[in-house]
């Protein structure tokens, strides 16, 4: 008989407490306004959500803005986290990556307009304009085609191909086995690929 049975039960939530925070019992506390607890989530996340962003943002100052967009949100949301659909750290992970590229798209958005008003006056010939137009097309297929795929297969998707990451990578980001991650990934690109009637 030993003394391990009185130690506390190692639990599996966020991948075993014994590994750190209970993340799902800090999210919980958060929703109820404990700030105490949001700032455990920030201390053992923050790095984490950070070099997600910066990853795809790329301009470090620029991420600084969007992690802390991110947790902002997660204050005012944390009550929506709904543990039965994923991890805490997989329902943060998605809410900075969501953030990240929304920023992206809405820089590129703001450099495209600064674009077109700096060459309003000059001469476009045809072949310039119909590339553009090709490629504004395509970009909008592809996102209609994302919008078909579920959250979890949009994640995956969008962390490995827009992101860069590996599927190891991925599955870190996600708190998923590899094998889930991989599938996600296969599963959604199998449906992209039918959405744009690309064949094999």
């Amino acid at each position: 008989m030993t003394a391990a049975s009185s130690d506390p039960p190692v639990t599996d939530s966020e991948g075993a407490a014994a590994r750190g925070p209970d993340l799902t019992d800090l999210l919980r506390r958060s929703a109820r306004g404990d700030e105490e607890a949001f700032a455990g989530l920030y201390d053992a996340t923050s790095r984490r959500v950070y070099g997600l962003v910066l990853r795809i943002v790329r301009d470090p100052a620029m991420s600084e803005e969007v992690t802390q967009e991110v947790y902002l949100d997660v204050w005012r949301t944390s009550a929506r986290f709904d543990a039965g659909r994923g991890t805490a750290l997989s329902w943060l992970m998605t809410i900075a990556h969501r953030a990240a590229v929304d920023r992206v798209r809405s820089s590129e958005a703001s450099r495209r307009r600064d674009d077109a008003h700096a060459s309003a006056t000059q001469e476009v010939d045809f072949d310039a304009t119909a590339e553009a137009a090709h490629t504004s097309i395509e970009a909008a297929r592809v996102r209609k085609a994302l919008d078909t795929l579920t959250e979890a297969q949009r994640s995956a998707v969008e962390l490995a191909y827009l992101g860069g990451y590996t599927h190891t990578e991925v599955a870190r980001l996600l708190d998923l086995p590899l094998g889930t991650a991989k599938t996600r990934i296969r599963d959604g690109l199998i449906r992209l690929r039918d959405t744009l009637g690309v064949t094999a």
